[in-house]
């Protein structure tokens, strides 16, 4: 096994290959003053099995182009196989036509890391399942439920504390398309569920209308994929603490967490939002309610499962 990573979070690369007993392979990723991507491995991987580690966020095109160089390189220096491990997919939330005259991004992606030379694509909570269709080569969809059960058991341990006046744990989707991540959750933990119901007005922002089920007297846990400017994610805590609920937390996979996404959340009614290491941590230091989770044990086993030919399937089913 050889574990080669980009720029985009060389930390979670490092405690993944030490989660693996590897060390990273030594490579030169740099960009001209032109903003040319260049590669070099410093490192001989002619017939070995090859991952390499780059989740594709902010700058989005830069840290994709320079996942696509680095498996070119890795395909040029004949590696045997070649898993592109990509924790957080960029451009999964163009997973459709949106509207007439608009692409698919997110299978032009698919196109792209396939013609590069990906053999396996090893990611976590895709934004939509579907796009594992999009790829004719094998995808390893990884789940971060088996991540968070430690803080959702301490949650719901404190809920079942008789001297916490509350009757019970309610998982909530924040929209209607998350509802069986949520489903999941609550058989995964016990629980029931509830589903935000929004109408978005244009793009960047939201507009909670209505909660679908019973959160009166419960804690309650935000479930998603993806907080990006957190607008939906605090209007959402907003609507269920004013339906009644006792408090609320989130648990979402990826922290895109734009602009001032870190700010909304330290204003907004929520006690706390855990969210995974997939994309480095972009929230400043004064902003106490975020914390991450790592996902590189979960990571670090998936790819020695792979290279010993083990199943993987417990980790994301």
């Amino acid at each position: 096994m050889k574990i080669i990573t980009g720029n985009a979070n060389p930390k979670l690369a490092q405690e993944i290959a030490e989660h693996c007993f590897a060390d990273l392979v030594p490579a030169t990723v740099t960009t001209f003053a032109d903003g040319e991507s260049s590669v070099e491995f410093l490192e001989n991987i002619r017939g070995e099995d090859v991952f390499i580690i780059q989740s594709t966020c902010t700058p989005v095109n830069d840290s994709l182009m320079e996942l696509l160089i680095m498996i070119d390189a890795a395909r040029r220096s004949s590696a045997s196989r070649i898993t592109a491990v990509i924790p957080y997919f960029g451009y999964a939330r163009q997973d459709r036509k949106s509207a007439s005259r608009t692409p698919i991004t997110a299978k032009l992606v698919a196109n792209l890391l396939v013609t590069a030379g990906a053999d396996r694509i090893l990611t976590m909570d895709l934004h939509a399942g579907q796009i594992q269709g999009f790829f004719d080569i094998p995808v390893d969809d990884l789940t971060s439920r088996v991540v968070f059960a430690k803080d959702i058991k301490r949650a719901i341990g404190i809920i079942d504390d008789p001297e916490v006046h509350q009757t019970g744990t309610v998982f909530v989707s924040p929209d209607a398309g998350g509802v069986v991540r949520a489903r999941k959750f609550a058989d995964m933990f016990g629980g029931d569920i509830a589903i935000v119901d929004k109408r978005r007005p244009e793009a960047g922002k939201s507009e909670v209308m209505n909660l679908i089920g019973d959160v009166k007297g419960k804690h309650a846990i935000l479930v998603d994929d993806i907080v990006d400017s957190g607008g939906t994610l605090c209007n959402a805590a907003k609507a269920i603490m004013e339906s009644g609920a006792s408090s609320v937390r989130a648990y979402i996979t990826h922290g895109v967490l734009s602009d001032d996404a870190c700010q909304k959340v330290e204003k907004s009614v929520l006690d706390e939002l855990v969210v995974t290491d997939s994309i480095s941590n972009r929230c400043p230091k004064n902003c106490k309610k975020t914390r991450q989770v790592s996902v590189a044990p979960l990571f670090g086993e998936a790819m020695r499962r792979v290279t010993n030919e083990e199943s993987v399937s417990s980790l994301f089913v």
